[in-house]
């Protein structure tokens, strides 16, 4: 059994590919299935339907430059 199943999200990958639609499935905190929009049989302790929503897994957003430390351990400041 799946502790989650997110139906129906847009799945952004983070390697540039575009998005698709699919249900997610989540055990023990990690993927345990990405399938096509109502094809995942097994049953979730919890189901949410994210139609319509963006789902990117392990895509992180990089440092913006007023988050990045600078060698002298100041902040660098935003670009104009």
């Amino acid at each position: 059994m799946l502790d989650h199943l997110i139906k129906g999200a847009t799945v952004v990958d983070g390697t540039g590919a575009a998005g698709y639609v699919a249900d997610v499935g989540i055990r023990d905190g990690r993927i345990a299935v990405i399938a096509g929009p109502g094809t995942v049989t097994e049953g979730a302790r919890t189901v949410e339907d994210a139609t319509g929503l963006v789902l990117a897994p392990r895509v992180r957003r990089p440092p913006t430059p007023t988050t990045t430390p600078s060698c002298s351990g100041t902040r660098t400041p935003p670009p104009p």
